[in-house]
């Protein structure tokens, strides 16, 4: 099982940490939400739970619990640009299905 954190997001993570000044990575979820079914929750990560999974890349800890992680295994983070928005970019190869808002996925 694995996450792949690119190196732009790696940094642009690093970043938020920094300006937050406290943290030992960020966590990366799912929850039910939106229309086609779940949703990714990416938040700041100052304790471990028991089930978490910890992937470092780059200098940055993902930490993904086990629950998520059968929807995230393979999954690419990447940090993007594209004209005047900006943020974070999933490419995960489980999912079957998108909404066509972007704002949810079901696999």
């Amino acid at each position: 099982m694995s996450i792949i954190l690119t190196e732009t997001a790696a940094n642009r993570v690093r970043t938020f940490l920094d300006n937050r000044g406290k943290g030992i990575g960020l966590r990366l979820g799912v929850k039910t939400s939106g229309c086609s079914g779940l949703a990714y929750v990416l938040e700041f990560v100052d304790v471990l739970n028991e089930d978490d999974q910890v992937f470092e890349q780059h200098g940055v800890k993902i930490i993904v619990d086990a629950k998520s992680l059968v929807y995230l295994d393979g999954t690419e983070l990447d940090y993007v640009k594209e004209g005047l928005n900006e943020g974070f970019k999933y490419s995960n190869p489980n999912v079957k299905n998108e909404c066509g808002c972007g704002e949810s996925f079901h696999v």
